[in-house]
């Protein structure tokens, strides 16, 4: 399911306990399964969380700053793709450098950090 609606090979979210506030806008959902919905940004198609009857999960790429958000267990580790626990061994590319060189391209993604308000949640417990 991860690879479907992340369209990668896993996807890394944070569970979140109690209640929350999208400070910007709301997700909106698509019921995947019969208890799953999977919430994504309406206005760029950004896959944001899962929601099930035991809470909701937030993409951890959605945070502007993920970087202490450490992952704390593996689920579904037995339907990982064969090579995933060695993609971190290939060579390494800076893609930059490849962004630099085309001219006229403009991103349309949401910046970062660009308004007084957090960029998606705030636990409210």
């Amino acid at each position: 399911m991860c690879q479907k609606h992340f369209g990668s090979f896993f996807s890394a979210l944070v569970a979140v306990k109690g209640d929350i506030e999208w400070t910007r806008e709301q997700p909106r959902y698509f019921r995947s399964s019969a208890n799953i919905e999977r919430g994504f940004c309406a206005l760029c198609g950004t896959p944001m969380a899962f929601r099930s009857p035991d809470g909701i999960e937030i993409a951890v790429g959605t945070f502007d700053d993920p970087s202490d958000l450490k992952p704390q267990v593996q689920v579904f580790y037995g339907e990982r793709l064969p090579w995933v626990e060695t993609v971190f061994d290939i060579p390494v590319r800076d893609g930059s450098k490849d962004a630099a060189a085309q001219d006229g391209i403009v991103s349309l993604q949401h910046p970062d950090h660009d308004t007084e308000k957090e960029s998606v949640t705030r636990n409210r417990n």
